[in-house]
């Protein structure tokens, strides 16, 4: 089995900037928490544009943004916007540690989720694995929480939004319109009225 597994972010690690925090280590702007970084701070080999089977749904208390803070249903009928990012296991599970506010140290077991497709490793928001496909070769795996119904609707805040809304623009080049579009269609976004989100959102991409 090869080292090497994708995985596809559909929140604010959509922001290269954000995600390189959880390898580099550092604080992503408009954040409130220092990240350790990985054990290995190898950029990603590869970075892809990609869509994912599932909704995105806003919901929880991020320590970090403030408000809620996105997961993936994974079974509901829709699409999600990601990014794809080349890593190897050891990188992808400090990831998913530093995702649940824990020191990075520990691989993680990936033959269940490769071969189940889903695999829950912790009672966690972040840790349950979905296997989403595979892309050149190498499997794409994301992480979310395991019962989406669990999650507590949360509206996210303007400093998580403005960094989404840059990680859509710069993954898949949409603009301010179909990126508001985008994210009044996911659950969890009620609050923020097109108005105030499109400044959010036009501004973040000044």
């Amino acid at each position: 089995m090869s080292d090497l597994v994708w995985y596809a972010s559909y929140g604010s690690n959509l922001a290269p900037e954000r995600f390189a925090c959880y390898l580099q280590g550092g604080c992503p702007p408009g954040g409130k928490r220092e990240e350790p970084g990985a054990r290995d701070r190898t950029p990603p080999r590869e970075e892809r544009a990609v869509i994912l089977p599932g909704v995105m749904f806003f919901g929880w208390e991020s320590a970090t943004w403030g408000g809620g803070v996105s997961f993936l249903d994974a079974h509901a009928d829709g699409s999600a916007y990601a990014r794809a990012y080349l890593v190897t296991h050891q990188q992808f599970a400090d990831v998913a540690a530093q995702e649940m506010h824990r020191v990075p140290g520990e691989d993680l077991d990936l033959a269940h989720v490769l071969e189940h497709r889903s695999h829950s490793v912790g009672p966690g928001h972040y840790e349950t694995l979905h296997l989403v496909g595979e892309l050149d070769g190498h499997p794409m795996l994301t992480f979310t929480a395991e019962d989406p119904e669990e999650i507590r609707p949360n509206a996210p805040t303007a400093p998580y939004l403005s960094t989404i809304a840059r990680g859509l623009h710069e993954t898949h080049a949409l603009g301010p319109d179909p990126i508001v579009d985008y994210l009044l269609t996911c659950p969890g976004i009620d609050g923020w009225s097109t108005t105030v989100l499109r400044d959010v959102v036009t501004t973040a991409l000044t």
